[in-house]
């Protein structure tokens, strides 16, 4: 496992860029398919918010998204620092990043109570990723 480099904390921050990325043209592509790409080109100084239910679902995942990530760089960043080979901290990373990918999917389609779970799971690899740095 240990050469495996996207599994190292370098590899998974390089990983969770990609994850924002997605995120970030997940809900651009949605909202600019509800309104046209005049809007997405545009200055949108109208305040115009995408109505539809996947391009809100998206922009909602998202800002979810976006609450934890800090902590996840944070954490990872602190990790590859001060324990680069910390298993809890790896495997804590590995977690967060699995919640947060099975997380876009749940939302998108409503999947209301597994979508929770997928929370709580990438929240558990961000307190085994504390816990790591702590003990």
């Amino acid at each position: 496992m240990e050469n495996l480099i996207f599994l190292t904390f370098p590899g998974l921050v390089g990983l969770s860029v990609v994850l924002l990325v997605l995120h970030i043209m997940l809900q651009g592509n949605l909202a600019t398919r509800e309104l046209g790409s005049q809007w997405n080109a545009g200055p949108r100084d109208d305040n115009k918010k995408p109505q539809g239910k996947l391009a809100g679902r998206a922009e909602r995942a998202l800002r979810n998204f976006q609450e934890t990530y800090p902590a996840f760089i944070g954490l990872a960043l602190a990790l590859a620092i001060a324990e680069p080979h910390s298993r809890l901290g790896q495997v804590g990373a590995v977690i967060w990043f699995v919640g947060r990918l099975a997380y876009i999917p749940l939302y998108l389609f409503g999947v209301s109570y597994i979508r929770s779970f997928a929370w709580l799971v990438a929240m558990a690899g961000l307190g085994c990723m504390a816990a790591a740095l702590l003990f």
